[in-house]
Order: C-alpha cells, then sequence, then structure tokens
C-alpha cells in the first residue's frame, strides 16, 4: 500500500544535490543530523560517496 509521500530532492535547502535534504524531509528529521550520518558513512565504511552518487541519480527532482 501506498501513503502517498515521496521522497525528492527538494530545490531549497540543499548544499551539493540535495540528497540529504531528501531524506531529512522523508523521515522528519533535521537535516543537519543526516548530513552527518553521511559524512560517518564516507569516513568509517566508505560507501557513503556511492551511495550518495546513486542516490543523486536516482531520486527525482521535486517538481519533475
Amino acid at each position: 500500500m501506498e501513503n502517498g509521500k515521496r521522497i525528492v530532492r527538494p530545490r531549497d535547502g540543499r548544499k551539493v544535490a540535495g540528497v540529504c535534504a531528501a531524506f531529512a524531509n522523508f523521515f522528519g528529521l533535521d537535516v543537519s543530523i543526516i548530513r552527518i550520518v553521511w559524512l560517518l558513512a564516507l569516513l568509517l565504511a566508505g560507501t557513503g560517496l556511492l551511495a550518495y552518487l546513486i542516490c543523486w541519480l536516482v531520486i527525482p527532482e521535486e517538481g519533475r
């Protein structure tokens, strides 16, 4: 069942591509928390950059 909520990259409030802002809006969290988690994934696990790039390509931009 679909609840009508979609993950989209917003046009406002983004730093690079809006991926962190998209996740923050979807989960109702502060965007700073998402950015810190993403940075930790990049530094500790090394998968953060690849995941960010994939999300940038897959998540549609707001208004499309």
